[in-house]
């Protein structure tokens, strides 16, 4: 019997309590990447907002609208720089073998000097910075208020204002954090 190895994931009813608690979370991690520098890539938060995105995602009414948000990229600058030493080191080592001492110098020269030009490269060519993780956490809070705003999920007064007071808190943290690293680079 034909059947694909890889299932969809079971969409689960989105909650009041789930929906409360993630607009809990939404400004609490709003408040936790206010912290950190908007430029670099935080390895830690990657994979959090990758773990997230996919519990979001199992959410019957989040899951159509948040099927164009991509992963977060958790690549570090780091992690390019030791792979391109371990290269460095590789090609350092078979160079001299297969090409004359000249040609073999100007090949790793070039290399060492595309290595140090890769320094100056913004992290955010490769991997995703604090920046655009704010920015992806943004449209996951622009949706959950959207979805407050119809009330499907009619909550009562007191946690519809609630929920509010909690979204439109992230919204205006991320907003804020985004705003400033624009304006850094102007």
């Amino acid at each position: 019997m034909g059947g694909s190895s890889s299932r969809e994931p079971e969409l689960v009813p989105l909650t009041r309590k789930a929906f409360y608690d993630l607009a809990i979370f939404c400004r609490e991690y709003a408040q936790e990447l206010a912290r950190h520098d908007q430029g670099r890539v935080n390895l830690k938060h990657c994979h959090q907002f990758n773990a997230w995105l996919a519990q979001l995602k199992r959410y019957d009414r989040l899951a159509p609208r948040l099927a164009t948000l991509s992963p977060a990229r958790p690549i570090a600058r780091w992690q390019l720089t030791v792979l391109g030493f371990g290269i460095g080191f590789l090609a350092l080592l078979l160079l001299p073998t297969r090409f004359d001492r000249l040609t073999s110098s100007a090949i790793l020269y070039t290399y060492l000097f595309g290595l140090i030009f890769f320094q100056f490269l913004p992290e955010r060519l490769y991997g995703t910075t604090i920046e655009l993780l704010e920015g992806k956490v943004l449209r996951v809070v622009e949706l959950l208020e959207e979805l407050l705003v119809q009330n499907e999920l009619q909550f009562t007064e007191a946690a519809y204002f609630q929920v509010k007071e909690n979204l439109a808190e992230a919204r205006k943290e991320l907003r804020q954090q985004i705003d400033l690293a624009h304006r850094r680079w102007r």
